[in-house]
């Protein structure tokens, strides 16, 4: 019998969420509930990429075998290491009678739910990729469930565009709910963090980057008030630039919770929107630092989210230029 948040799925162990299943049910057919996309291309989320490029010394072939590899052995793209995945693009190929999802046949969509608790199949091993960026060519099949989210893809935009804001659009919502005083982002040049700052428009904004390039991108961009380039696993250094309302924390390494935290006023809140941040970290670091913040943990789910997102990429030249530069080589050729 067909689960609507996929229960029926889980191959192993049994009685697991499929985000916790070691192990999904990829097969093709679908129950009076599901929908099957045909996989057109995956985004890996920032941490998950970054630890296979470093675990594999930047060889693409070694990382596109890896990701192929967890693939095929999980039923799904989840990162054994980050506990993270992503989520990709495609076309709707078949929708149950029962989906409540409003998917048709030949819609394009973006799925926004992870990609580790989504069923999938790769069918070309992947061949179309050089392992060499977040975004990978694929073709193949995946599952959504009752439950699951996804969207139609906006038809003004180049698909790869789309996918890029999509991946992360839980963040510029996120922050605008939290929104008040000064807003520290630390990984400001980032797509989480440049849509944040963009949702941060009208308040006093301090982008922390990491590099002198990343500083002269978003100076460019016009986003952020005022551009640091600093460490941001530095929690002494940061904590004495900036005393900041709201820090969200964007960076896709490890060890940034003690920075973010010392960087916080007392009273206010530190949302963390990034796969390598470690739970007990944070919450141990704050309590050792007898810091009163108010630490989220951002879900990558608020109502309205998708949409929110595309409108800042279209109405905020300074997203949209971060945005391209980052796609620059795979953009060149399209056009609506």
């Amino acid at each position: 019998m067909s689960s609507p948040i996929g229960l029926h799925r889980v191959v192993a162990p049994r009685g697991v969420l499929p985000q916790a299943a070691e192990r999904l049910d990829a097969s093709a057919p679908i129950g009076p509930d599901e929908v099957r996309v045909r996989v057109e291309r995956l985004n890996l989320d920032a941490a998950s990429y970054r630890q296979l490029a470093d675990a594999h010394d930047g060889d693409g072939d070694a990382i596109r075998a890896a990701v192929a590899g967890i693939i095929a052995a999980r039923g799904k793209m989840h990162n054994p290491v980050t506990g993270s995945g992503g989520m990709l693009i495609g076309t709707v190929e078949a929708a149950g009678p029962g989906s409540p999802l409003g998917l048709a046949v030949g819609d394009r969509v973006a799925t926004l739910v992870s990609l580790t608790l989504t069923p999938l199949a790769v069918t070309d091993g992947l061949r179309r990729w050089d392992g060499l960026s977040e975004q990978v060519p694929c073709d193949g099949h995946a599952i959504l469930f009752a439950r699951s989210v996804a969207a139609v893809l906006p038809g003004d935009l180049e698909p790869e565009l789309a996918l890029a804001v999509l991946d992360v659009c839980g963040a510029p919502a996120l922050v605008k709910r939290h929104l008040r005083g000064t807003v520290l982002v630390l990984g400001a040049a980032g797509k989480s963090g440049s849509l944040a700052l963009a949702a941060a428009r009208g308040h006093h904004t301090v982008g922390v980057v990491r590099d002198e390039r990343e500083r002269a991108l978003l100076e460019g961009a016009g986003l952020a008030t005022e551009v640091v380039v600093a460490d941001a696993r530095d929690a002494v250094t940061l904590s004495g630039l900036v005393q900041a309302d709201l820090t969200v924390v964007c960076v896709d390494v490890p060890g940034c919770e003690h920075a973010a935290i010392l960087a916080t006023k007392p009273g206010g809140t530190v949302i963390f929107f990034s796969m390598a941040t470690s739970f007990p970290a944070a919450a141990l670091g704050a309590e050792g630092l007898a810091a009163d913040v108010t630490m989220l943990i951002g879900n990558g789910f608020v109502p309205g989210h998708a949409e929110y997102a595309i409108a800042l990429l279209r109405s905020d030249p300074g997203v949209r230029a971060l945005f391209e530069a980052r796609l620059a080589p795979r953009l060149a050729d399209w056009a609506p």
